[in-house]
């Protein structure tokens, strides 16, 4: 009987252990586990696969639905910043891949806009900037299989189109390699400046068609500068207009042709800056001619009530001439007063 009560007993002492054994077990995880807001965290483990990328699940949101990931923008629809510079035709590319040293060549940019490119073919990049033909090597790379996540780079060795044509009534004409955007005086000034047939006219066209040209009076008043100093990107065109010319002629002290170097020039200022009529000038018979297409017109001018402040002042265009007659009455006086003073003084020498 003491015998057969030896097993049982033996076997229970057994159990009791393992129980005691398992409650200590699951008391030493809980004190390990970190707790959030009393509630126990369970871990898991994810087995990537080398051979595939396949995107982890989005996680989910408060509301409990995954949240979907932003769709990848296409880099070829996508246009980039006038501020930023852009692959165009003519430009040498070096192009790399991480990795793959064999991929590594330089490429120029054909006059299409496009370079051949090792295992893609032929890849249209001229418009956009680098870090969108980048995106776009690494997408059809990887559409084609022939990398699982690669990895792009970029640089442009020589630019051919990033240069900015500055023509017109300028010191130094030409294309000047100014890269980025800037203000069009910084461009007027790498120039040299204006010219002193320069008009207040500038004409911006810009190589890309979102922009459309501009025609700009430039005035002399510094609180126009910033609206007359907008920017010229790279490729895009400045023209600075000639000054138009008006013609004093006539009984003037200084005839000649003068340059509008504002953007109005009336006939009073025309005729200061021929320093004046003469005594014998007739100012009643002023006529203002002006080209009308293939025909001049002639239009009186009260050139005596104007500088009366009795008549509005005129306008002048471009090419307008102003012409101040003689008076036969005047000069015939002046004459005869110039003949009764040398004789006068002949007769007083004489004397």
């Amino acid at each position: 009987m003491h015998n057969s009560l030896r097993i049982p007993i033996a076997l229970s002492i057994g159990l009791c252990g393992l129980l005691a054994a398992s409650a200590w077990s699951q008391s030493e995880q809980s004190q390990q586990a970190p707790s959030h807001g009393g509630a126990t965290t369970k871990s898991r483990i994810v087995l990537e696969s080398p051979v595939t990328n396949t995107p982890a699940e989005p996680a989910p949101n408060s509301a409990g639905s995954p949240e979907k990931a932003p769709a990848p923008a296409n880099p070829a629809s996508a246009s980039a910043s006038s501020a930023e510079l852009r692959i165009g035709a003519g430009d040498l590319l070096e192009i790399a891949v991480f990795g793959a040293p064999e991929f590594n060549r330089q490429v120029r940019v054909s006059s299409s806009g496009e370079v051949s490119l090792s295992l893609i073919g032929t890849v249209r990049l001229a418009g956009l900037t680098t870090a969108q033909a980048e995106a776009l090597v690494e997408k059809k790379l990887l559409d084609g299989g022939y990398f699982t996540d690669p990895h792009v780079s970029i640089f442009e060795k020589e630019y051919q189109t990033q240069g900015i044509s500055v023509l017109g009534e300028v010191q130094k004409p030409g294309i000047y390699p100014m890269l980025g955007s800037h203000k069009l005086f910084d461009v007027i000034a790498a120039a040299g400046g204006t010219t002193p047939k320069a008009g207040n006219q500038v004409i911006i066209t810009h190589r890309e068609q979102i922009h459309p040209s501009q025609t700009l009076t430039l005035a002399g008043n510094s609180s126009d500068s910033t609206r007359n100093n907008p920017d010229v990107f790279p490729g895009d065109t400045v023209v600075i207009q000639k000054a138009g010319v008006v013609y004093v002629v006539g009984d003037v002290r200084m005839p000649g042709g003068f340059i509008m170097d504002k953007p109005v020039l009336t006939v009073v200022q025309a005729l200061a800056m021929a320093q004046g009529a003469n005594p014998t000038a007739k100012l009643d018979g002023a006529r203002l001619i002006r080209r009308s297409g293939d025909q001049r017109q002639e239009v009186p001018i009260e050139l005596k009530k104007i500088l009366a402040s009795k008549a509005p002042d005129v306008n002048l265009q471009a090419d307008d001439i102003l012409f101040v007659p003689n008076s036969a009455a005047k000069s015939a006086m002046r004459h005869g007063m110039e003949a009764i003073l040398q004789a006068a003084t002949g007769a007083a020498i004489y004397r």
